[in-house]
């Protein structure tokens, strides 16, 4: 029920609005009897819980206590409508402590210049971080975007309902793996083949977003299924 706007919530249609509408009544109506709590917090929790495994996917430093806290325990810490400030926060990278990342939420609302702005006057010790992540929950504008480039680091941006569910543990997803740089080269010089000959992965794929992941990185794929035979392919970001 918390996946209410898996459709095309980048660009809101009018006609959308009133499904949207139909549905959060339904949504209020199943909630009820399910869980007392907000729906709001129940966001939070999720795609934050998320954030924090995709962070330690890609080689963050992140305790599992952190991961494992249950829907009960973050609303007793957060409340049924969590303050955003207290929402974010920092990891270091195991293998390279000078890697820190920082993921902050923006409010709902449209993401204007003046958030962006606002965010980059927050920051403390910004010279320490090496990323930066924006959950948001409404649209960004083209404007906003722009005044992204005024960060020194490399900032992703991701819709919080694309973080309601984490992907890569679907049971069906076949498994990802990304190589090394080192890696990358000895598959190229094995098979003898020029990074362009390999299937490509959109930048903007679900997948390369998970991982944050740069034009040129090459991710193993795994497919294994009880029907099928497991077979492997390789996809070159693009």
């Amino acid at each position: 029920m918390e996946i209410e706007q898996e459709n095309g919530h980048h660009h809101h249609h009018h006609h959308d609005a009133e499904i949207e509408n139909e549905k959060e009544g339904i949504n209020g109506c199943l909630s009820s009897f399910i869980d007392d709590g907000s729906i709001e917090s129940h966001r939070y929790y999720l795609s934050r819980r998320t954030a924090l495994e995709m962070l330690k996917d890609r080689g963050y430093s992140v305790p599992s206590s952190e991961i494992d806290i249950s829907l009960s325990q973050f609303r007793a810490i957060h409340g049924q409508s969590p303050d955003i400030h207290r929402l974010r926060f920092s990891a270091t990278h195991n293998s390279d402590p000078s890697k820190r990342i920082l993921v902050i939420y923006c409010g709902p609302g449209v993401v204007k210049v003046n958030v962006i702005r606002n965010i980059a006057g927050q920051i403390v010790n910004r010279e320490t971080l090496t990323g930066l992540i924006l959950i948001v929950q409404d649209q960004i504008t083209a404007q906003a975007l722009k005044a992204v480039k005024i960060f020194s680091f490399k900032v992703e941006i991701f819709q919080i309902t694309d973080l309601l569910v984490n992907i890569t543990k679907h049971v069906l997803k076949p498994k990802h793996e990304v190589l090394t740089e080192r890696q990358k080269q000895n598959l190229l010089k094995k098979y003898n083949l020029e990074e362009k000959q390999l299937p490509r992965m959109l930048q903007t794929d679900a997948i390369s977003k998970y991982y944050g992941l740069e034009r040129g990185q090459v991710v193993k794929v795994t497919y294994s299924g009880e029907i099928t035979e497991m077979h492997v392919t390789y996809r070159c970001v693009w």
